[in-house]
């Protein structure tokens, strides 16, 4: 079974689902062995590798990591074609639909199509839309985007029926890493009802509470990163009391 049929299995039988993202400039591979992560790790239902700033050696590394410490699938989660590695078991096919910048609608993809069908990768056509946390955020900066107001919900779901009208098969709603804010439950619900598609969320996501609000507003799956990065024995109190 592919990665989008267990992602689309599970969307369609209503269970919740946890993806841990991970920077591989700042992944630790001991965190695998903790008691934190494996106390944790039959929640987690697939690790994201992905960073703005990356080399696709830091990328190999981390996927080799995370891949002969645990069952969980890696899927990449690119900035850029030259992340590409061909040790994972998806890649998230991200399109920038929240912004204008043709670089990142479609410029990296043609530069990344080649690699990926050479090596055989699964693809996931995503629409990757930006939602202002509240903060300028990496993936801001380095792609000239203005991120989707939190108050404008009705240009949200405009833009994610645009990606779904066009092709894409899931929808990420990001608040960026470290987000004073997440995205906004009233946008997610809104934005679920209209396109029938798995959502997920990130950005932001600090508590159980929190969490499980973006769940209940129609979040297929949740994205934590940075907070599990700095504290695995505060998030794995956290990850426990998520109602998935």
């Amino acid at each position: 079974m592919t990665i989008a049929d267990q992602i689309y299995q599970k969307f369609s039988s209503g269970k919740k689902q946890l993806f841990l993202l991970a920077d591989p400039d700042k992944f630790d591979a001991s965190v695998l062995n903790s008691e934190s992560f494996k106390n944790i790790a039959e929640k987690v239902d697939l690790f994201l590798l992905g960073g703005s700033l990356l080399s696709a050696s830091s990328v190999e590394k981390s996927a080799a990591e995370i891949k002969s410490g645990t069952d969980i699938p890696v899927v990449l989660f690119p900035g850029r074609s030259i992340q590409l590695v061909p040790n994972v078991d998806a890649v998230l096919f991200l399109s920038l639909i929240s912004g204008r910048n043709a670089e990142y609608l479609i410029g990296q993809h043609v530069q990344a199509a080649p690699f990926l069908y050479q090596n055989n990768i699964e693809t996931i056509p995503t629409g990757y839309m930006l939602i202002d946390g509240g903060k300028m955020t990496s993936v801001q900066y380095i792609s000239h985007s203005l991120p989707i107001p939190a108050d404008k919900t009705d240009i949200a779901v405009a833009t994610a029926l645009a990606g779904k009208y066009i092709g894409q098969k899931l929808l990420y709603l990001e608040a960026g890493s470290g987000a004073l804010n997440t995205v906004p439950a009233e946008m997610i619900s809104a934005i679920a009802k209209a396109t029938e598609l798995p959502l997920i969320v990130g950005g932001g996501i600090t508590t159980a509470e929190q969490a499980n609000e973006l769940y209940a507003a129609g979040a297929a799956a949740i994205v934590i990163g940075t907070a599990f990065e700095d504290n695995p024995s505060e998030m794995e109190a956290i990850i426990q009391s998520i109602k998935k």
